[in-house]
């Protein structure tokens, strides 16, 4: 038998980024999301950005991909913006917030159920059907996206925070997005 250690590296990397309470990159996604009302899932920092229900949804969405590609299926796709981000509205009611919440929670349980199922690390240099990188890189990649998710969604709610409590700037300097930068006065140009 061949040993499974990377498999359940890999598995401990998801639950310590989803739900893990001291993991090193910062707060599980389960941490950041406890602050999140249904107020603030729903809306926008600025035009054309999604929201925390939309990031909610689209990680959902990936883990659901990584699920159907382990269990073999080829043509399962996520090619719409509908299936990647939703089509959610921008209001989200108490309700609403608990099933993307709730559909997030599940499609970890199922992520991490179907890698139960494996006895191996061999499958991990399989290549995903229908794609081009194989089952490693695929379950990496859905760390680091939860890392990448998460943190906008923290930058998010910060935005949100800030614009709501108000800031030490006149209503006058302050942009539509909270930010008393873009609002015609000077500023650096450095970024």
């Amino acid at each position: 038998m061949i040993p499974n250690d990377e498999l359940i590296r890999i598995i401990d990397l998801l639950n310590t980024t989803y739900e893990g309470e001291e993991a090193w990159h910062g707060p599980s996604v389960v941490d950041v999301l406890r602050g999140v009302t249904p107020d603030m899932a729903g809306r926008r920092i600025a035009p054309n950005t999604h929201s925390i229900a939309e990031l909610v949804f689209h990680m959902t969405s990936w883990r659901i991909f990584c699920v159907k590609k382990m269990q073999g299926d080829e043509t399962f796709d996520i090619i719409t913006p509908d299936k990647n981000f939703g089509a959610l509205p921008d209001k989200i009611d108490d309700f609403e917030w608990e099933a993307l919440e709730m559909e997030l929670s599940l499609s970890q349980e199922e992520l991490i159920n179907e890698l139960d199922k494996r006895d191996d690390d061999e499958f991990l240099e399989d290549i995903v059907p229908g794609r081009d990188y194989t089952y490693y890189d695929m379950l990496h990649g859905i760390i680091n996206h939860d890392m990448y998710h998460t943190g906008q969604i923290m930058i998010i709610q910060k935005a949100l925070s800030y614009k709501s409590a108000g800031s030490r700037y006149k209503d006058d300097d302050i942009d539509e997005y909270g930010s008393p930068f873009g609002s015609g006065h000077e500023h650096d140009d450095y970024y």
